[in-house]
């Protein structure tokens, strides 16, 4: 079919941009939308993704871009001011730039139980037009992938994308590879067309959390860097939060089990465990203290190696009041800010459903 598109910026480009991490399908859903344009609505399109690591919690985004049959696409830049934004995590939020290039026309979707008033108070949006939809719980409901609902949202809050266009893509891709998903994954589909909030236009003026106030940068330099030039804090870096990258689990320390070997420690790629000097059978000796969940990743290593069972696999969702370890706490600038564990939007449908969710491989 021949379609005209609605908007698009100096170059004739209409543009979008996935934000997402590794294992939500962001990828799959940035090539659909690829050939969505190419082959269903007669445009121009390319396509491409960026990201680190190949591995699941490692940020990922996907870019696309249309234009008309007439014109040719000689940009292959990643999108910097995106039509349509969809950020697939909800704990991406305050923690990555995910919000940068937005304009006054932006479309911005969000994964989120919240509504986009209540967004709008939460997080700092400061133009654009916000919808949210709680891709999560429809995905648990219809035993669909994430992305495929996000996939329906992204056509609704285009206005001009059609929802039977979207549904034959889906059929011609993954149905063919995957024939005893798609009929979950058309219902994913359908249900993000439908339940995809009305957009809120975002003010400049609109009320901010106070956890996403300005922070201060952390300026150590010649002058007062520590002596020797360490790093106090226990951890990849001062400031590097790992907690977005985990994927709904967490390491769980029994301490009355441990018999501090050390395993953990050695086999740990984020130094999150903390050993400090105390006494075993009366003798001097360094102790387990447990984890600084601000460096811990979620990979469960720990957990694998260890050889009493003091660390076990929990689900980060029934943890949300456990306080972050803070070791040498005085060392650091009140600028620095510290929350909660918790769920803090990073759970994943694999470890939020009670019930295991076949997927058949799409990533």
């Amino acid at each position: 079919m021949e379609n005209t598109l609605p908007v698009t910026n100096d170059n004739g480009y209409f543009e979008i941009r996935l934000e997402s991490i590794g294992g939500m399908g962001a990828n799959l859903c940035g090539k659909m939308l690829g050939e969505l344009g190419a082959l269903y609505l007669s445009l121009n399109a390319s396509s491409f993704s960026s990201y680190g690591s190949e591995k699941r919690g490692s940020p990922v985004k996907a870019f696309v871009r249309w234009c008309s049959a007439d014109r040719q696409i000689r940009v292959n830049s990643p999108v910097v001011s995106p039509h349509i934004l969809c950020i697939f995590h909800e704990g991406l939020m305050g923690r990555l730039p995910v919000l940068d290039g937005v304009e006054e026309n932006t479309k911005i979707i969000l994964n989120t139980p919240l509504s986009p008033d209540q967004a709008m108070q939460k997080y700092p949006f400061k133009k654009g037009e916000l919808y949210c939809i709680d891709a999560l719980k429809i995905a648990m409901e219809c035993h669909s992938r994430i992305n495929m609902v996000l996939l329906g949202a992204i056509a609704k809050a285009s206005g001009f994308i059609p929802l039977d266009c979207v549904k034959s893509l889906c059929s011609d891709t993954i149905g063919k590879k995957y024939p005893d998903l798609i009929a979950s994954n058309l219902n994913g589909v359908e249900k993000g067309y439908e339940l995809l909030s009305e957009g809120s236009l975002i003010s400049a003026s609109s009320p901010q959390s106070a956890s996403f106030a300005k922070r201060e940068a952390f300026t150590w330099g010649y002058d007062n860097a520590p002596l020797g030039g360490v790093n106090p804090r226990f951890g990849s870096t001062i400031s590097n939060d790992l907690s977005p990258s985990r994927e709904g689990y967490i390491p769980l320390f029994l301490q009355e089990k441990c018999i501090n070997c050390g395993l953990c420690d050695s086999t740990c790629p984020d130094m999150v465990f903390q050993f400090r000097e105390g006494s075993i059978n009366g003798k001097p000796a360094m102790v387990n203290g447990g984890l600084d969940y601000f460096h811990c990743k979620g990979c469960l290593r720990c957990v694998a190696v260890c050889p009493t069972g003091a660390l076990v696999k929990a689900l980060e969702k029934d943890y949300p009041e456990k306080p972050w370890f803070v070791p040498n706490k005085d060392l650091l600038p009140d600028s620095i800010l510290y929350e909660k564990t918790g769920p803090n939007g990073w759970i994943t449908s694999d470890s939020y459903l009670d019930e295991k969710r076949v997927d058949g491989g799409i990533t």
